[in-house]
């Protein structure tokens, strides 16, 4: 007989693997992809185990962990920091799991030797967020990590050539939203910025630009338009690039565009 009824949810890991059907989900961010044998405290039945049995079982764990690969050890500790960093910076769980997929293909490629693996797990979160489009960068991806940022940008160099990675270039307007979130900017102002990038655009100004840079200095002067009194310092701060890239993006969309204040 095909039961159609809903799939229990339960209220505690024992209870969801007591009364599940079809167990959980599979997860890249797991180091078994969460296809391991787990030893419980109960019996098939939930009852409780005896004294004798309980020992027997500890024991069992105990070989269990020590029967670990290397390997299988260091891809636990590099995927438990990955879900640190999905968490600071609030990453979607399918960029997550590309990350862990681009890891693996690392290690894999046995390119860990000599680098570390909080850089390489950094590389990877920034290669899976360039390809998914979420703005995030690479100082972003280097705090998070608890990295230099010189370090993430060597390895994830060395993975991009090695690996074959074709990464996409990010959507400004993407960092337009993020920083203008981020600065609690008025509506208007953020509507104007996007008018200042689609101009640019139209003038051919953006290729091959930065687009972090574009973002702020498009915002820096949609906030001279509405006065909204913000330093080129604090859009420098927000964005992680430098003032002088901000002043310098800045003086090209105003005598490109003939924007006077």
């Amino acid at each position: 007989m095909l039961d159609t009824s809903n799939e229990s949810n339960g209220y505690s890991q024992e209870d969801f693997m007591k009364l599940s059907r079809t167990g959980p989900a599979t997860s890249l961010t797991m180091y078994d992809r969460g296809l391991s044998s787990i030893i419980g405290a109960k019996d098939s039945s939930g009852n409780a185990l005896s004294n004798k049995t309980k020992y027997e079982f500890n024991r069992l764990r105990t070989w269990d962990q020590r029967s670990k690969s290397r390997s299988t050890v260091t891809l636990s500790k590099a995927f438990t920091l990955l879900n640190g960093m999905k968490t600071k910076l609030g990453i979607p769980d399918n960029v997550v799991e590309n990350a862990a997929y681009i890891y693996r293909k690392i290690a894999n490629a046995k390119l860990t030797r000599g680098r570390t693996m909080a850089s390489l797990i950094s590389a990877s979160l920034y290669a899976a967020c360039r390809e998914n489009n979420i703005p995030r960068t690479l100082d972003d991806i280097a705090t998070a990590g608890n990295i230099e940022r010189r370090i993430l940008s060597r390895d994830l160099r060395t993975i991009i050539k090695k690996l074959g990675l074709n990464l996409n270039q990010y959507d400004t307007s993407s960092f337009i939203s993020k920083i203008s979130n981020n600065m609690n900017l008025k509506e208007k102002t953020k509507r104007d910025a996007f008018d200042i990038l689609k101009r640019c655009e139209v003038k051919e100004i953006t290729a091959g630009k930065h687009p972090v840079a574009q973002a702020a200095a498009s915002l820096y002067i949609a906030c001279i338009i509405n006065n909204e009194k913000i330093s080129q310092k604090k859009f420098a701060e927000e964005s992680g690039v430098s003032d002088v890239t901000i002043r310098n993006r800045v003086v090209l969309i105003k005598n490109t565009l003939k924007i006077v204040e």
